[in-house]
């Protein structure tokens, strides 16, 4: 919600989690960011052709230009007209590549919470090749339920963490012997092991998350 309100400006260091300066952010990025972003986002949203940080009095936002059949020019929309997964999209990528601004101050870590909701599953493809390439500049951490986006036999099981959730116990580790030796061998890829689930964590390096907030919530409705 708040990538599609007008935003105060501010030095568009880190991107906030809620994206509320996101355009202070792209606005600070290199113009080669910046077109890597345009570029990703013309691939999965088709018809947008750019995107740029507009300032509209002492406030700014996003203006997406995007290609209209039979207009000659591209058509300007402020980013309150565009859809809930374009912003989410353009969000997203602005996520990744915001550590190459010339500041030092960097995400050493950019966490992802599902990035492929609500967008296109064609577009999975598309937003892996954006993620590997932002992680050539920072740590990038992806929680994902999506086969869509594991459907690549390029990715290495050791870039991957199964979770599951035991008696209320969220238990995070490395894929299991199996399920390794499979994509090793390229007979599945981990996004066909997840429709079957068959992505399962080794029991030997089992991680136990205990998350004490909900259990409290649980104690107060005894």
């Amino acid at each position: 919600k708040e990538i599609s309100t007008m935003q105060k400006p501010d030095p568009g260091e880190l991107l906030r989690r809620d994206g509320g300066n996101i355009a202070s952010v792209f606005n600070q990025l290199p113009d080669s960011a910046q077109q890597q972003i345009n570029q990703y986002l013309a691939r999965i949203v088709p018809g947008v052709s750019e995107v740029e940080t507009r300032t509209l009095g002492s406030q700014e936002t996003i203006e997406f230009r995007q290609a209209i059949k039979g207009q000659k020019h591209p058509w300007r929309f402020l980013a309150a007209s565009m859809s809930d997964g374009t912003l989410r999209a353009f969000g997203i990528l602005v996520s990744i590549f915001q550590s190459l601004k010339a500041s030092d101050q960097k995400p050493l870590l950019v966490g992802l919470e599902e990035p492929e909701m609500a967008l296109h599953p064609a577009a999975a493809g598309i937003l892996l090749a954006a993620l590997r390439e932002g992680s050539r500049h920072t740590q990038i951490l992806v929680t994902s339920h999506s086969p869509d986006l594991l459907d690549n036999p390029d990715i290495s099981p050791d870039a991957l963490l199964a979770v599951d959730n035991v008696d209320g116990v969220t238990r995070i580790g490395a894929i299991d012997a199996a399920g390794q030796q499979v994509l090793r061998e390229r007979l599945f890829t981990s996004g066909e092991l997840l429709r079957q689930n068959q992505l399962a964590p080794d029991e030997q390096s089992l991680v136990d998350i205990r998350d004490e907030r909900q259990l409290n919530i649980f104690e107060l409705n005894k």
